[in-house]
């Protein structure tokens, strides 16, 4: 995209003249006409846009004014913006869409990710070892090695790792690498005998220590388990947040991630985005989540849903109700075929059952959003069982109170018309359909398989999507979750067709998931979302049109230009010029 700025021949104007013309337009009172109109800032032209807005889907040029849009149309029309300070931006025919909002992410988790070792794209247990014995000749004495994200069913056999494959090489070093879900980890000896984890141990409500057949710990943690690792673990200090949390927010950028919905978020998270907003250094808006067991704190501040800045807001709490299919311990009212044994684990915030309906209740009462996550399918109905109480108990409170199931993987058929009855969002992730769709079959069966990831049936009940990649448990780009939304071939290439076709979603559907779905599950659909006069400036321009070419190119397609607010915060130099 070729970038140029007019000459300037007069004097800018000042910002609150300027605040007071844009709301002006925003109103509807200036014309061109107007010897006062103002003039954009920036404007688009030369653009195939696909605004994502029904009162007018296509245009060919976007005119801003401050962090807003104030103008859509045809190049002819937006001209009329253009005046001697305004920067034109040329997108050379590509797409230009609304800036793609992530629904579920963990943001900091994320940027660590990207300096911690890498272990998801390991082949074998031999290829794990060597990379960690890397990392500990890096790692300086007394630090610990995290991060990973290991996938052990990318192996030949998929076994998962036990601390005797990776004691030989780590030594006194503390590791505890997690599986890419989050819900499993794996622990050499040094960190179980510094965590106090041996067969005497006993597990914890919600969680599992994995044992050998003499009782003794395998290095395998799962779910609320691993919180007894995470005691000993040294904290991040604040410079480690900040780095973590810049590397994402650089990251965000280049895949054109203009909002994200950050899930368990910490305060100490918190408050270095609040520190990088207040010095204009966040990039991305975000909405805050902490976790529901944080709801007394989060009550007493006296906050609601959606509270704060465009760029910076809290209101929703995260509960759990279960773990993951990967690590088996979703929970299913009916047992995994291949342990018979096993139904899964309700998390330990549902032990007893009482207390989350406690804080459900609570957080309901002070006008906070729930967001719960929940993957199997007697897990999910559990939930809606809980979310029905709520709304009994409190039948004056606001009926917008937009709860979500947060991945909604496995579906029992007798709840989708109950999601859709107590108007619960379905925030998903596309990518997990074409990496769980390799193996899913093997652990629950066709049947139940056939009720994973069902976003065509949730959109056919009337349920509202809202689209996101639970970075980083999968990749943030949402090209790759456009992909898998429309092609639903999974990453084995065994499903060229898609596994589970009939549950396939247009590419306007998918786009819209991923920018007014997520805008609505965070209360922010009037500002964000689509191309829209009065609406945030945020943008992406694509290297190819996604809506034309062929489903299975767009995984490849690029980011060019990320627009936020009206600034450009990200630009990939091979732009045609």
């Amino acid at each position: 995209m070729r970038c140029s700025r007019a000459r300037t021949t007069a004097a800018g104007q000042g910002a609150g003249v300027k605040k007071f013309l844009v709301g002006m337009c925003l109103a509807g009172s200036c014309a061109p006409a107007l010897a006062a109109q103002p003039v954009a800032d920036l404007i688009v032209t030369e653009a195939k846009i696909w605004t994502v807005d029904a009162a007018r889907p296509t245009a060919e040029a976007v005119a801003v004014l401050g962090d807003r849009i104030v103008a859509v149309g045809s190049k002819s029309e937006i001209a009329a913006w253009r005046g001697p300070k305004t920067t034109v931006l040329d997108g050379h025919g590509k797409l230009l869409l609304p800036g793609f909002n992530d629904a579920h992410v963990h943001f900091v988790s994320g940027g660590m990710q990207l300096d911690s070792v890498q272990l998801n794209d390991v082949t074998s247990a031999e290829e794990m070892t060597r990379r960690l014995r890397e990392r500990v000749a890096q790692t300086p004495k007394g630090e610990w090695i995290t991060g990973g994200d290991w996938d052990e069913t990318k192996w030949s056999p998929p076994q998962p790792p036990t601390r005797q494959l990776i004691d030989p090489v780590t030594g006194s070093t503390p590791v505890f690498v997690s599986r890419y879900d989050g819900h499993m980890g794996v622990a050499n000896s040094a960190a179980l005998r510094a965590a106090g984890i041996t067969a005497a141990t006993p597990d914890p409500a919600g969680g599992v220590i994995v044992r050998d057949v003499h009782g003794e710990p395998t290095g395998a943690l799962k779910d609320a388990a691993l919180d007894l690792m995470d005691r000993v673990i040294p904290p991040l200090s604040h410079e480690q947040r900040m780095r973590a949390v810049r590397r994402a927010l650089a990251h965000a950028a280049s895949v054109g991630v203009t909002s994200v919905q950050h899930m368990v978020a910490e305060a100490q998270d918190i408050a270095v985005y609040a520190e990088l907003l207040e010095h204009g250094e966040l990039t991305t808006r975000i909405y805050a989540a902490p976790l529901i067991t944080q709801v007394d704190d989060v009550v007493k501040v006296g906050v609601r849903r959606a509270f704060g800045s465009p760029y910076l807001r809290i209101g929703a709490v995260k509960a759990f109700a279960d773990g993951s299919l990967g690590s088996r311990t979703a929970y299913f009212f009916e047992p995994f075929l291949d342990e018979p044994n096993n139904r899964g684990l309700l998390s330990d915030e549902m032990h007893p059952l009482s207390l989350m309906r406690d804080r459900m209740m609570k957080a309901d009462a002070a006008g906070l959003q729930l967001c719960t996550h929940a993957i199997g399918d007697q897990g999910i109905s559990a939930i809606l069982d809980l979310y029905a109480e709520v709304e009994r108990a409190h039948p004056t409170a606001s009926a917008d109170r937009r709860w979500r199931i947060e991945h909604a993987q496995h579906m029992a058929e007798k709840d989708f018309e109950r999601m859709a009855r107590l108007h619960v969002i379905a925030s998903v992730q596309p990518y997990h359909a074409i990496d769980d769709g390799r193996w899913a079959e093997a652990r629950i069966g066709h049947d139940r398989a056939s009720r994973t990831y069902a976003f065509r049936t949730f959109l056919n009940h009337g349920v509202r999507l809202a689209f996101g990649t639970d970075w980083d448990v999968a990749p943030l780009n949402p090209l790759l979750g456009l992909y898998a939304a429309v092609t639903r071939a999974t990453l084995d290439g065994k499903h060229p067709e898609g596994w589970f076709p009939e549950q396939k979603l247009t590419i306007q559907e998918a786009i819209e998931a991923y920018t007014m779905g997520s805008a609505f599950a965070e209360f922010q659909e009037r500002e964000k979302g689509s191309i829209t006069p009065g609406k945030l400036a945020d943008m992406v321009l694509l290297s190819d049109d996604v809506l034309v070419i062929e489903p299975a190119k767009i995984r490849d397609v690029k980011v060019l230009e990320t627009i936020v607010g009206g600034k450009v915060v990200f630009e990939d130099r091979r732009t045609p010029q």
